[in-house]
This record gives structure tokens, C-alpha cells and sequence, in this order.
């Protein structure tokens, strides 16, 4: 197969690995890709949210499977750009895209489907906001209706926080993705991420991991896209992720199947999980990043076999292998993140580490200049390691990240902490 990948990040970066090591993959390309992507697939610079331009390419270049990497294509509705042309994609359509697109759309499917998550208003006017807040008291969390790269969402511990990230929401923070605002409870307990494929029909389960989103050790600080990640997650048992498969995502399904929007893709569900019960904290429409980076790490080549067999609706006759082992992955991150952060360090080092099925550098935000590899983006490197533990894992992982010379990166040094206490 000929196969093209949407997307620039570590996500993309892990997904093409995989991918590559599947022997059916004839030509790998990825667009617009990165330093790393670059030395083992073809890039290409194209508009991955304007669907015509895609299908142009797709065309062109006799492509015949499409996987979507980040949500915003999704969005803007690239995937059903390409199935009107006839093209095999991985990846929602428009309107099933919501559930990552509107958190808003996400409740009222929630509602719909007796998924059990937090109780929450939606409004559009900050006057209305702020009053329910102010019964409702604090913690509380203060949501952008749609797509903030994943910033959009602040846990204020007082109500006078709460009044201060809805006015910056409703005051242009987040761009148009804050002309809206969901205010839910503040829910106890401890997340997890779950991931499924989906084929309009069926669901597979794929993975659990769990990431962190603080940028301090100890999940401290502003939340960023993600420090660190590793699967699978102790605190997602079987038994919890049966009750979350009966009790959230099926009935999800369902309902938007009976909507006329049936979903096909993965779906990533953040679960928040106390005394056993899981409640949806959101949907995510792609596979999440950094978790898509320990995901690929323990799946290899089987990842696009499942890929596909979502994309043609034959995932009843799919099954998952997994190995009874553990990866880990550390974000290594420009100084000032997730903030103003300073671009153009040169990276030196990374070509005297290990690139195998168990030890491997994604790249996230890198470019390539002069023959050297220099940082352009807030989160660099995703330092990935698998390990027969998690303790073997992070060790790997953390002496990887001891032999690069990365100037002003950072990264923190507790990752999978929950697990390895």
C-alpha cells in the first residue's frame, strides 16, 4: 500500500514508525512531517485542513490509505473530502468529529446515551457563566467549547478563578474556540486514558495509558499538551475498562450511529475513575499525544493492520496481540513552555542513540538546518522506551535523555510516578 499520514508531531512521528515496520507498507508519506519523520519517510508540504488539497495529492500521488493524525483536519472535515473521492481513511468524519470538536455536543450525546460524567452547564454569555458558578462554588472546571490544542481547560480553585478564566475565554483567550464555554464539577479521583478503534459498528479496545499534563514534577504547574506518558495504566483494570466499554462508549456509539453520523476512527476516552466507576472526563476524536507514542512503542506493525481493518469495517474479525510489557515516554520541551519558549537550540546527540523496538526519540517539534537538528516548537522529543516493567522502561528512557545536549530543554524526572510508587 501506498499510505499517507496527516500531521507534524510525535504523535505522527510514532504513528509512521509503526506503520514502517508493517511489510504491506510499500510508500510511506507524511505531511507536513518533521527533522525525525524526515529521515525515515517521504514529507511533503501540503494544507492538511484543506481537504480539496489533500484529495489533489492523494490523486496525484496514487495513495491508498489516508490516516489522520491531529483533530483540527478532522474539524475542518478533510476525511469526508476524501471518502466523497473515493479514498480509504482512517479518521471520523465532520460531524462524528464533534465529540472532540464541541464539548457542548459531547454532554448532550452523554445525555442522550445515559454515559455516566460531570454535571455541567453550557452558556453563551460570561454573565450567565459567572452566575452559575457562583452557586455552584469551587474547584470547578472552566471549558472552551471547541478545539484549543488541548489548552483550553482550567481547573479554578476558586470561584474568583472561575470568574477570571471566563472572561478570558469569552474575551478571545482561546480564539473562537472560547465563544462558548462548559462549566463542569470538579470530579474526584484518578484519570486514565482508554483507547478503541471504531468501524461504524464495532469497537475494539487498543490500549490504556496514562499522561501528564502538568508541566512541574509532582503535576504541578500550568497544564501543557502533555510531559510524559506510559502505558499500560494499573488504575484502568479489566473490569474497569469492561464497565467503561458497557457503560460510556458503547452507548456513545450507539447514539451517534442513531444520529446519522455513525463513527469510524479511534477514540481516545479520558476517564476519571473513583471507587471503581469510571466517568467520562472527554472524547478525543485521534490518539493522543504523547500516549500515541507508548501506544505505537508496544503495538509495532499490528497498529496498521488494525488501522485499516477500522477503515474497511472488518474490526469483528480483528484481535489485539499484546506483549506483557510496559513503555514509558518523556516529553523534552523548549524552556519558557508551556508559555513563550525560545526556538532554534541546536540538538546534538540524538544520532549516537539506540532506534529499535524499544528504544526510540520521536521527534515532535523539530527542524532540520545546515545538517543539524534544532528545536522549533514548544514540545522537541518524545525520549521512548519499552521495558519487561515500568521501572525497566523508565530507566531506559531517562538515560537516553542523560546523552542528549539539548540546550535550555527540559523535561521533568517523575514520569509514571503513580505507577512506579
Amino acid at each position: 500500500m501506498n499510505i499517507l499520514i496527516l500531521g507534524g508531531g510525535g504523535r505522527e512521528h510514532s504513528l509512521a514508525w509503526a506503520v514502517l515496520q508493517n511489510p504491506k507498507c510499500d510508500r510511506l508519506v507524511v505531511a507536513p512531517g518533521n527533522a525525525g519523520i524526515a529521515a525515515i519517510a517521504e514529507c511533503a508540504n501540503l494544507d492538511i485542513n484543506d481537504g480539496g488539497v489533500v484529495a489533489t495529492f492523494v490523486e496525484e500521488e496514487c495513495i491508498d490509505f489516508v490516516i489522520v493524525g491531529p483533530e483540527a483536519p478532522l474539524a475542518a472535515g478533510v476525511a469526508d473530502r476524501l471518502r466523497d473521492a473515493g479514498v480509504l481513511v482512517f479518521g471520523p468524519s465532520q460531524a462524528a468529529a464533534q465529540l472532540e470538536a464541541s464539548k457542548a455536543f459531547t454532554k448532550a450525546i452523554c445525555d442522550a446515551a445515559n454515559a455516566p460524567t460531570a454535571a455541567y452547564g453550557h452558556f453563551t454569555d460570561a454573565a450567565a457563566a459567572k452566575a452559575y458558578v457562583t452557586e455552584q462554588g469551587a474547584p470547578i472546571v472552566v471549558k472552551a467549547d471547541g478545539l484549543a490544542a488541548g489548552k483550553g481547560v482550567i481547573i479554578a480553585e476558586t470561584v474568583a478563578q472561575a470568574h477570571a478564566a471566563i472572561d478570558d475565554m469569552f474575551g478571545g483567550a482561546f480564539g473562537g474556540a472560547g465563544a462558548e464555554v462548559v462549566i463542569e464539577e470538579f470530579m474526584q479521583g484518578e484519570e486514565a486514558s482508554f483507547f478503541v478503534l471504531c468501524d461504524g459498528t464495532d469497537v475494539l479496545p487498543i490500549g490504556t495509558a496514562q499522561d501528564h499534563k502538568r508541566v512541574g514534577e509532582g503535576d504541578t504547574g500550568p497544564n501543557t499538551g502533555g510531559m510524559g506518558a506510559y502505558s499500560p495504566a494499573p488504575v484502568l483494570t479489566d473490569d474497569i475498562a469492561e464497565r467503561a466499554l458497557e457503560e460510556i462508549i458503547r452507548p456513545t456509539m450507539a447514539e451517534m450511529a442513531a444520529r446519522g453520523m455513525p463513527y469510524q476512527g479511534v477514540l481516545y476516552a479520558g476517564l476519571m475513575i473513583e471507587n471503581g466507576a469510571p466517568r467520562l472526563v472527554e472524547y478525543n476524536v485521534r490518539f493522543g499525544d504523547p500516549e500515541c507514542q507508548v501506544l505505537m512503542m508496544r503495538l509495532g506493525a499490528q497498529a496498521l493492520d488494525l488501522m485499516h481493518a477500522a477503515a474497511e469495517g472488518r474490526l469483528n474479525t480483528a484481535q489485539v496481540n499484546w506483549a506483557e510489557d510496559h513503555a514509558i515516554t518523556v516529553v523534552m520541551a523548549a524552556e519558557g513552555y508551556p508559555g513563550d519558549y525560545a526556538k532554534g537550540a541546536v540538538i546534538n546527540g540524538l544520532d549516537t542513540l539506540p532506534a529499535t523496538g524499544s528504544q526510540m526519540v520521536f521527534h515532535a517539534g523539530t527542524s532540520a538546518r545546515d545538517g543539524k537538528i534544532t528545536a522549533s516548537g514548544g514540545r522537541v522529543l518524545n525520549v521512548t522506551a519499552r521495558g519487561a516493567s515500568l521501572h525497566e522502561a523508565a530507566d531506559s528512557a531517562y538515560a537516553m535523555i542523560d546523552a542528549i545536549d539539548f540546550p535550555g530543554g527540559f523535561c521533568r524526572r517523575d514520569i509514571g510516578w503513580r505507577a512506579l510508587d
